[in-house]
């Protein structure tokens, strides 16, 4: 029968001790991923690889040796951060171009759906006005129709129809760059009882659901 025969606590650690750790020259900044900090980790990066190849020139043994370690690290880590910020710049022009592409889209789409509103607005206003066209034939005096779910109401209002802007007198126009109609004026005029040449007041009922 195999006996598992336990290993002194000094032997393990004399093996733990006695184990070599991997060890070489290697770059000490660390590098992140966003494009910022890669950027700002290539500048770093060529401040130390000029630093580096500065003390090559030592009188000291140890000093260049150990520059040069630093030099061939420094020179990788700046390959590996080319790589890298080459790569999440060409990410970042996707995203950009998505995000073109996308807002182009959306543009279209909010002129479709501005077409499709004014064409649906304008089939409402059509219904609406058959609605009433059907409803005051049946009851020409009705200003207002219940229905089980709907109120349709109307409300009274005028509005001033020019007939000939030319046989205006001066005093009922306004003028900016040009002259144009005081609607306004007229309309309070004719509602006071004027005769205003080149002028009318209509009367009309508008129509709301509610």
């Amino acid at each position: 029968m195999p006996v598992l025969t336990p290993i002194p606590s000094d032997v393990s650690t004399a093996r733990a001790v006695a184990a070599p750790e991997a060890a070489g020259p290697a770059c000490t900044l660390q590098r992140s991923g966003s494009l910022w900090q890669l950027g700002i980790e290539a500048q770093e990066l060529t401040t130390a690889i000029g630093r580096f190849a500065e003390q090559l020139e030592a009188d000291d043994d140890d000093t260049r040796a150990q520059a040069l370690a630093q030099l061939e690290a420094a020179l990788l880590a700046e390959e590996g951060n080319k790589q890298s910020l080459a790569a999440k710049a060409d990410a970042t022009c996707w995203v950009i171009e998505h995000l073109r592409g996308q807002a182009a889209y959306r543009q279209q789409q909010a002129k479709r759906l501005t077409d499709l509103s004014r064409s649906d607005s304008s089939r409402a206003d059509a219904l609406e006005e058959s609605l009433v066209l059907v409803l005051t034939r049946l009851q020409p005096s009705a200003t207002r129709f219940s229905f089980p779910n709907h109120e349709l109401s109307s409300r009274k209002s005028q509005t001033i129809e020019i007939e000939d802007e030319q046989a205006l007198d001066p005093e009922w126009l306004t003028f900016t760059t040009t002259s144009r109609p005081d609607k306004a004026a007229i309309k309070e005029a004719l509602k006071a009882g004027h005769q205003i040449p080149g002028a009318l007041l209509h009367s009309r009922r508008s129509w709301r659901i509610h």
